[in-house]
């Protein structure tokens, strides 16, 4: 049973991960550095591996990603599988990522050891490589990350609630809350809580965390979270009792402070605040299975490394009042990666105008066949056929010859061509 059960969560994660290669290859700069394995960075009891990503351009004091994987994955898997090495290109943070060895290629968030602050087992390893990086390297205390999918991001539940004086923040793409899949007989597998059936109040949940480092009295890390409606090896009740473990552990209410949809069938809450770093941030994504889209650019943005203030105010819900460029004032670039029956998108609009644009909204037809699952850097609607592309908060303006980048990742039919035209703010664009 646990063989099949293990089996079932990395086929379900490996198509997510062959998806968001192709997002990778599409948006990475050219650049010399490479994924590296480091060997003997210190206790390590359940015989991890460390793999470092550290991009050409390190900024002064840069930030420290922890980025887990899904069982029957690796550390070379996500980093090939998801776009955090290419954010850390273009923002100059570093990248760890930790790497099972044991038959499963499972975390261990089940054992007593692994559930207990220095305890041993997977956690005592990861923070191991987190020294080893601050060691060697000038990285910022006050931002260190971790994030994860599916047994990832279990993980990460556990290590932002072992080491909250270590990791400011956390993304867990399709997880469950800390403590939910403990076993005492040694088990990998909880099928208990793998089909949403431990429940808790959010008192009980947050004295999970609290009893594992009994002698923490400080602050306890920001957590975003990502569950689909449909995700049938993580059940989705478990995204609500995540939801009550960490507005717990913040002090905070169960009632959110802002609700929003970033994009068609997405209902996201705050917690705490209505900015985009919010200390609880959720993401339900109605009919999507445990194969989620894994978006790291909204992780990278919550944690506030998309730019050197983090964003404090939520993407607008409607249109923001817009500045129509000067005619013949935008060209847009649009590039495609596609594979068997998805692609991606990389797309970058230039003001190519003497005014800044404020606001802006860019409409393009999708060729037939051609459906949006996920995007990144906009809002999107509808899905598929006249699409409009709306600006966010952080991006809202474009400066005189200053350009942004949005992408999203659709699904097709056979047809994996681009839209011939595009209109921004009503005027049309020269197409590069």
């Amino acid at each position: 049973m646990l063989k099949r059960r293990i089996n079932l969560l990395g086929a379900a994660l490996l198509a997510a991960g062959l998806a968001a290669v192709g997002a990778v290859t599409a948006a990475a700069p050219a650049s010399a550095a490479a994924l590296t394995e480091v060997t003997n960075f210190g206790a390590n009891p359940s015989n991890l591996r460390m793999y470092l990503y550290v991009p050409d351009r390190v900024a002064p004091q840069p930030a420290l990603v922890v980025a887990i994987h899904y069982c029957t994955g690796s550390g070379p898997a996500m980093y090939s599988g998801t776009q955090f090495a290419s954010l850390a290109d273009r923002y100059g943070y570093i990248v760890v990522y930790p790497s099972v060895t044991r038959s499963s290629q499972c975390f261990d968030v089940s054992s007593p050891q692994a559930l207990r602050r220095d305890g041993g087992s997977d956690p005592v390893g990861i923070m191991s490589m987190v020294n080893y990086v601050r060691q060697r390297y000038a990285v910022d205390p006050s931002r260190i990350f971790a994030t994860g999918i599916s047994s990832g991001a279990m993980m990460t539940n556990v290590m932002l609630g072992l080491y909250p004086d270590v990791f400011s923040a956390g993304a867990a793409f399709a997880g469950v809350p800390f403590g939910c899949f403990a076993t005492t007989n040694g088990a990998e597998w909880n099928s208990e809580c793998a089909n949403g059936q431990i429940v808790k109040t959010a008192q009980q949940w947050g004295d999970l965390v609290r009893n594992a480092y009994p002698g923490h009295t400080g602050r306890r890390p920001r957590m975003q979270l990502w569950h689909g409606t449909n995700d049938e090896t993580l059940r989705y009740p478990n995204f609500g009792e995540e939801i009550k473990q960490w507005t717990n552990l913040n002090g905070l209410s169960q009632t959110p402070t802002y609700t929003d949809s970033p994009q068609s069938g997405y209902t996201r809450t705050r917690y705490g605040s209505s900015g985009g770093t919010a200390p609880v941030e959720a993401i339900s994504m109605q009919g999507v299975s445990h194969n989620l889209p894994v978006d790291a650019a909204q992780a990278i943005r919550f944690f506030g490394l998309d730019t050197g203030t983090p964003p404090s105010s939520p993407p607008p819900t409607t249109a923001p009042p817009t500045t129509p460029p000067p005619s013949g004032g935008c060209r847009v670039g649009y590039d495609v990666n596609a594979w068997n029956t998805g692609l991606t998108t990389s797309v970058t609009i230039t003001n190519t105008g003497t005014v800044a644009v404020n606001g802006w909204s860019l409409v393009f037809t999708l060729p037939g066949g051609q459906t949006i699952t996920n995007g990144w850097n906009a809002t999107y609607a509808p899905s598929s056929g006249t699409v409009t592309a709306r600006n966010v908060a952080y991006n809202a303006t474009i400066p005189p010859n200053a350009s942004v980048n949005i992408g999203f990742q659709a699904n097709h039919t056979g047809n994996t061509g681009k839209p011939t035209s595009f209109t921004l703010n009503g005027a049309a664009c020269a197409v590069a």
